[in-house]
């Protein structure tokens, strides 16, 4: 049996470029309705991407409030982030993608 996903993209304008050189950076696990988060250096530095695939269907809204804030709070210029959903909390949505920002800003490879 297959279980239905929803795909969903978002791109915003940060502030700033995100701080660091560390190229990426991975939280997380997809288990127990968590999700994983990879944050990727990979875009100009006023950029920010999120591609976010999910077993929740139906709660778009949802996560473009919870990104608006993130970006708005943390400004991930330069980063795409995939998400890999397992039915996640918006506060935890939150809090995997600020420590996504924070070990990327760390530094090193």
């Amino acid at each position: 049996m297959r279980t239905a996903m929803e795909d969903l993209s978002f791109q915003h304008q940060a502030r700033a470029r995100a701080g660091g050189t560390r190229l990426s950076a991975i939280v997380g696990v997809v288990a127990s309705g968590n999700l994983e988060v990879l944050a990727e250096r990979t875009l100009p530095d006023t950029q920010c991407r999120l591609e976010i695939r999910t077993a929740a269907m139906g709660f778009g809204e949802v996560w473009n409030a919870v990104i608006v804030d993130f970006v708005e709070r943390y400004s991930p210029g330069g980063l795409q982030f995939s998400i890999n959903d397992g039915g996640a909390r918006p506060d935890t949505v939150s809090l995997r993608l600020a420590q996504a920002v924070r070990l990327i800003e760390e530094g090193g490879q």
